[in-house]
């Protein structure tokens, strides 16, 4: 095989190819309807999957989709606004009421063509009636550092909102819906997907105050009270609204395990897919990831070296640290701590959307001399993983993985080889 550092970020790219709007768009694009075509969406895939929608659309076309800051992408027909993500902002709100406004004025012969991708739940975030967008930045500001996953965090959001839980689809009326979606959750499940606006929420105004009393959050009192008034439930699975509603997956987590793999084969080296619904501490989720890697190096099991260990999913990070980095980078940092330097061991963990948390980063990568460096650099890898600073020792070592917005979004992704 390459030497690990190429084949690691060999392997991400192309993971990451296979997965982008370009490339799994066009296919799933409907036919042109009689009346108008309505293009709504949001995402940090947003801008790439309305451009590409642009250049393969046969006919008239127009709309408007929202996306993080600087992942815009020039287009002609479909306006591209931008939103704060994780941390929600008003230009999420204006995004919001005017696809809200737009949607209201489809009729029956009308399409409106619903792009979704991960991150859209906090980029197009848009409160209910009574509540205000302060009100919604304290609560998931809440949900971001309480370790809960990304399927509670988005029952809570989708019991807050004007326009998720299947309320864009609501605005619609009688227009047909389809919604293409870049899956980033585990299980791809598309009510979870951006806290579908679009989709049938089958989560209710009881499961979300049970996520608040599981982690004790402490949320203001207008989102306590808005949670106990019935009308403030989402649309739920048979509502007359989504009779012409159609959800399509077009990219998963899965496909970029499956290219990983293909990458992986042609190079001599042997996959093993582990999974693409891995939850779970990141730093526990590393301990796991090591164990494996132990077994492969010492017994060929569960498979003989050369072989990587793919997968993929969200684990998630409890902040007690002031430190520096995402949940990649801190699965990488525990992953390098548990392999104990083993001449054999390597990885890199990356979230496809080009950023790891909050950070500049998309990752991070660390082979078998990563601990050596770090100890003649002065660094104390279990003080840095205390202190939530994962970025931090990856930064001073250079082995942060720098991809900039990548455009798509399928979650993490890790590779762990072993030689």
């Amino acid at each position: 095989m390459t030497e690990p550092r190429s084949f690691l970020t060999g392997i991400f790219h192309a993971a990451l190819s296979s997965v982008s709007a370009e490339k799994t768009l066009p296919p799933h694009l409907p036919q042109a309807p009689k009346g108008r075509t309505l293009v709504l969406g949001a995402g940090k895939a947003a801008a790439a999957m309305a451009k590409t929608t642009e250049a393969h659309w046969r006919g008239k076309i127009g709309g408007l989709v929202v996306t993080r800051y600087k992942h815009e992408l020039p287009t002609q027909k479909i306006e591209v606004m931008q939103s704060g993500h994780p941390m929600p902002d008003d230009n999420g709100e204006k995004a919001a009421r005017r696809m809200l406004k737009l949607a209201g004025g489809l009729g029956a012969e009308d399409l409106l063509l619903c792009l979704m991708s991960g991150g859209a739940s906090a980029l197009l975030s848009c409160p209910a009636e009574g509540l205000s967008m302060n009100d919604l930045r304290a609560v998931n500001k809440s949900l971001l550092s309480c370790g809960a996953p990304i399927d509670e965090m988005n029952c809570v959001r989708k019991h807050l909102s004007a326009i998720s839980g299947g309320r864009l689809a609501r605005a619609a009326g009688k227009a047909k819906i389809v919604t293409l979606i870049i899956s980033d959750v585990p299980g791809d499940d598309p009510a979870v997907v951006g806290s579908g606006p679009t989709v049938a929420d089958p989560t209710t105004l009881e499961n979300a105050k049970a996520v608040i009393r599981k982690y004790a959050l402490s949320v203001p009192k207008a989102v306590s009270a808005h949670l106990e008034k019935a009308a403030s439930e989402s649309v739920k699975p048979g509502d007359a609204c989504l009779a012409r509603a159609e959800n399509i997956l077009i990219a998963r987590p899965q496909d970029a395990l499956e290219a990983a793999a293909a990458y992986a084969r042609q190079h001599g080296i042997t996959p093993v897919i582990l999974g693409h619904r891995i939850e779970g501490e990141a730093r526990e989720v590393a301990k796991a990831m090591a164990g494996i890697a132990f077994q492969v190096a010492e017994h060929g099991q569960p498979a003989l070296a050369p072989c990587v260990l793919l997968s993929g999913g969200e684990t998630t990070v409890t902040l007690k640290g002031s430190g520096r980095g995402g949940r990649n980078a801190e699965f990488l940092l525990a992953l390098a701590i548990a392999a104990q330097g083993h001449a054999r061991i390597s990885g890199i963990a990356c979230d496809t959307d080009g950023i790891d948390g909050s950070e500049d980063n998309a990752g991070a990568i660390f082979l078998a001399d990563t601990l050596a460096r770090a100890k003649t650099a002065g660094l104390k890898p279990a003080d840095h993983l205390a202190n939530n600073d994962a970025y931090g020792f990856f930064e001073k070592l250079g082995d942060l993985i720098v991809t900039g917005p990548t455009r798509t979004n399928v979650n993490d992704f890790r590779a762990v080889v072993i030689t």
